[in-house]
């Protein structure tokens, strides 16, 4: 994803201005006109609403424009269709699942496979997801069977070991290949008992933490490439969020100390640079593919959030700025005629709003509210 779509200049701009410093105060306005989840349910109604195809997926373009579709975004507005479906237990959601399942695999070429190995790691999440609250075995059989074919990224002839991005490049071991693929194997070992998963969580999650942390600072590196042993130092939002949420999978399971140490200052480096430092909120990381970013990240931090093992020191700092950028993005990003969003949280969308920008601030608003009635 992350080379596929957002190329050399953002890597750069991300590099040089995307990391400003952030105040430690936040200066959180509680006073909001509707309710958190309010705000969740309109703006993953309007998600359907405007993206939803009948044929059984998620259209790219807004207003039911398809502009070709896109295989890993479908993942993500689907989690958001489940958040809401979760956090609401209003079967209008539920109604939605083995369509999508179903129309996602017709229109993959009739299968869940794709060349992009972090791709198929999303979407096995999400079927994982499915399984988790249906039961049904064939959200596990297809979450085992990617599971399977994601395994043939990791060797070892490049950089020592780690996954893959994609099939036809296997010296290049991305974040984004091996934060989503260390959640995954938690996840299926939790559900099955199986230590096989629970080794291969750790080894993964040991490998990157190992060529693509910064121990110091809590950055995650976007890629090394396993030909020339190059590092590519930007730090992206959903890798910093799969690194973290890794963590506290893994915590949840060892009760580690480690681990959340680990998450906590991959959290508190993301929020202290990863931002605008203008409006304290994620910062804008380009349209396409690197507008979904940042909902990724808020996923796995509300994550955080939830566990007790927190420190008080980060807490309520970790709280106030969930908060805020909430009361940023529905301020200021949304478009308030149609309740689109784009790339930016900080501001209203210009042109076509696409199926990324939209569903990152549905996981914003349905993480925001999961948080706020969980926490009570």
């Amino acid at each position: 994803m992350t080379c596929k779509a957002i190329g050399y200049t953002l890597i750069a701009m991300l590099t040089l201005v995307g990391c400003g410093k952030i105040n430690d105060e936040y200066q959180y306005n509680d006073e909001l006109p509707i309710s958190w989840e309010e705000m969740a349910n309109r703006t993953t109604d309007t998600l359907i609403r405007q993206f939803w195809n009948e044929d059984g997926y998620f259209n790219y373009g807004s207003d039911r424009s398809d502009l070709g579709f896109q295989y890993w975004p479908n993942a993500h507005a689907m989690d958001a269709v489940i958040d809401a479906y979760l956090r609401t237990n209003d079967p209008k959601y539920s109604a939605y699942f083995a369509k999508w399942f179903e129309g996602v695999r017709i229109k993959n070429g009739g299968n869940y496979y794709n060349v992009f190995y972090d791709d198929m790691e999303w979407n096995a999440l999400t079927f994982l997801r499915l399984y988790e609250i249906t039961k049904e075995q064939q959200y596990m059989d297809a979450t085992i069977l990617l599971w399977t074919d994601i395994l043939k990224a990791w060797n070892t002839e490049y950089a020592g070991g780690g996954l893959a991005w994609r099939k036809d490049m296997l010296y290049s071991k991305n974040a984004c290949s091996n934060g989503p693929a260390s959640i995954l194997a938690v996840r299926l070992y939790k559900l099955t008992t199986d230590e096989t998963y629970l080794d291969w969580a750790k080894r993964i999650y040991e490998w990157q933490k190992d060529i693509l942390f910064d121990r110091a600072t809590g950055a995650v590196f976007d890629n090394i490439n396993g030909e020339t042993d190059v590092i590519n130092t930007v730090a992206l939002t959903y890798n910093q969020g799969t690194f973290l949420g890794t963590a506290v999978e893994l915590y949840d399971v060892t009760q580690d100390p480690l681990y959340m140490n680990d998450a906590q200052k991959t959290a508190n480096y993301t929020i202290s640079k990863c931002i605008d430092a203008s409006s304290n909120v994620l910062r804008d990381e380009g349209g396409g593919d690197g507008a979904l970013f940042k909902g990724i990240f808020m996923r796995y931090f509300v994550q955080l959030l939830q566990r007790d093992g927190v420190d008080d020191s980060f807490r309520l700092k970790f709280e106030n700025f969930l908060r805020n950028n909430g009361r940023v993005a529905w301020q200021q990003g949304a478009d308030q005629n149609f309740l689109l969003f784009g790339s930016s949280w900080a501001q209203r969308p210009v042109g076509d709003a696409q199926l990324t920008g939209q569903t990152s601030a549905a996981m914003l608003f349905e993480s925001i509210a999961y948080f706020e009635k969980n926490s009570k």
